[in-house]
């Protein structure tokens, strides 16, 4: 995609948007290059406010964002300034819409944790899978093995049998590592439900 100079662009942008207005479809197509450099820098400010591990790039959500005006069709600009205030609301609408999918595949592997009968608990909040990959790298770093065990119960939902030979230890090792490890984690992860028993 061509990137315009800012500066120069703007009569041009303001001249596009009257005629996308009009219903005429080219124009939103010459706007796009034009404006690139402007949605740019939208995008990364919001983008900023948000983790920095997000999975979407402001290039993303520009390609995002483009995609919405163009199942617009015919739409009125009182200026390129409203133009740009719109896109700042459709791209935080984007960034909102993102994070309720993210929160909607949580609550769907949650669900899958149910599988776990002897972990009934886990899964039961929205932040569980989270805390999980936190309290795991947790556990990993004083006891790997222990870990392994976890993560194979609980992720792939194998049976103390199938893990003990995955990882080459007995099912004696592995019931006892999933005992002790079980408990670790639901004080982890429910310290407020043991200091309440």
């Amino acid at each position: 995609m061509a990137h315009s100079p800012q500066g120069a662009q703007d009569p041009d942008i303001t001249l596009l948007l009257e005629e996308w207005g009009k219903g005429r479809d080219e124009a939103f197509r010459q706007l796009l290059p034009l404006a690139y450099h402007r949605l740019r820098t939208i995008a990364g400010a919001l983008m900023r406010s948000e983790r920095p591990d997000h999975t979407l790039q402001p290039t993303a959500l520009i390609c995002e964002l483009y995609l919405r005006l163009a199942g617009r069709g015919r739409a009125e600009w009182d200026d390129r300034e409203h133009f740009y205030r719109f896109c700042a609301r459709v791209m935080r609408s984007i960034l909102t819409d993102h994070a309720r999918r993210r929160l909607a595949e949580k609550r769907t592997l949650s669900m899958a944790f149910a599988s776990v009968a002897e972990m009934a608990w886990l899964g039961r909040r929205d932040r569980d899978m989270a805390d999980l990959d936190m309290a795991l790298s947790k556990l990993e770093a004083f006891d790997e093995r222990k870990a392994k065990v976890l993560e194979l119960r609980v992720y792939l939902g194998v049976s103390a049998k199938e893990a003990a030979d995955i990882l080459g230890l007995s099912k004696a090792t592995v019931d006892r590592d999933l005992t002790m490890a079980r408990a670790w984690l639901f004080r982890e992860l429910r310290p407020r439900e043991i200091q309440g028993r």
